[in-house]
């Protein structure tokens, strides 16, 4: 006689509890390591806290809108609710101005890196795409920034920006240039020479993506297409992008948090060089944290960043099932 196997039940059908169980670990991970420190980040930004300073009560202005001046400590920590907010939006406060200056410069900085670094990286697996002797070499060749640290890539990419006899400014000179040398210091190129690393750096890592996706196209296609007399241009335009659009949209998510998060070269290029013309939302969190200790500021920067990256992705991924539901 077999056992009876009990399966527990909702609304009258049977469920069994096994795939819940088997994603039970990953949630248990999400909560812990993304979703509650997110909302202790969330509930810092509400904090005034200064560690730095001496715990001294006197008649302190916090220099927050819609907060009192009164007698506490110039340490805190000290509840402002939203005030963070309202001067990150307000831009006649001094965090108002930094928080626009920094979110220009990374605007600009993710939109010119993802799109030239998708660009490349999409050329780059047209070329590598093909059986040919030594092709392993030039696909190493293309992906081997990819495996520097980036601080190692900005120490090599400083040497190349060296005035007079450097590699960059050398070679920029072949064809006429005759601007600024050293671009490090200079604070209308210093944001500039930012972008050149991560570009040099990312495309290569992007490559894989591409390279990968277009090694599964089905043959077929292409070969309809040549005996159809359809050019390198038509094959490339109406079969290749169409068919690596859910490549595309994974890289493009890759490329711009990225974007979002490097700091490493800013660090050893351009820190302390320039004044804030080339500061990243990343690299003022750090400088708001580590060397200003200004705490709520930092942690309301970084609730910016958070939705930022959650409202990009959430609409890329959205406006992706939306396109490949109208298709079907």
């Amino acid at each position: 006689m077999a056992a009876h196997q009990w399966t527990p039940r909702w609304r009258g059908k049977r469920v069994s509890p096994l795939p819940y169980l088997l994603i039970l670990p990953t949630l248990v991970f999400v909560v812990l390591f993304t979703i509650y420190p997110t909302f202790q980040v969330i509930r810092s930004s509400q904090v005034y806290y200064h560690p730095s300073r001496p715990d001294r009560a006197r008649e302190t202005d916090l220099n927050l809108p819609g907060i009192e001046v009164e007698s506490r400590s110039i340490r805190g920590p000290h509840d402002v609710g939203l005030a963070y907010f309202r001067a990150m939006f307000d831009p006649s406060t001094d965090e108002g101005a930094i928080f626009f200056r920094v979110l220009g410069n990374t605007l600009l900085y993710a939109v010119v890196t993802v799109s030239a670094s998708m660009a490349l990286a999409f050329l780059f697996a047209m070329m590598v795409n093909r059986a040919a002797k030594w092709i392993g070499l030039a696909r190493v060749a293309l992906f081997y920034p990819t495996m520097l640290p980036m601080v190692s890539a900005a120490t090599i990419w400083l040497f190349f920006f060296t005035p007079d006899y450097g590699l960059f400014n050398s070679a920029l000179q072949v064809f006429g240039y005759s601007g600024p040398q050293n671009w490090v210091i200079n604070k209308d190129l210093a944001l500039g020479s930012l972008i050149i690393v991560a570009i040099w750096k990312d495309a290569g890592y992007l490559m894989i993506f591409y390279l990968a996706g277009m090694q599964n196209l089905p043959a077929e296609i292409y070969e309809a297409a040549d005996l159809d007399g359809a050019s390198w241009w038509v094959k490339t335009v109406r079969i290749t992008l169409p068919l690596l659009r859910r490549t595309t949209l994974f890289v493009s998510v890759v490329a711009v948090i990225s974007a979002f998060q490097n700091i490493d070269h800013a660090l050893v290029l351009t820190y302390q060089l320039v004044s804030g013309e080339a500061d990243l939302l990343l690299y003022e969190i750090y400088k708001q944290r580590f060397i200003l200790q200004n705490y709520g500021f930092a942690n309301a920067l970084t609730v910016v960043m958070i939705l930022l990256l959650l409202v990009f992705t959430l609409s890329n991924f959205f406006l992706s099932e939306r396109s490949t539901e109208a298709r079907a």
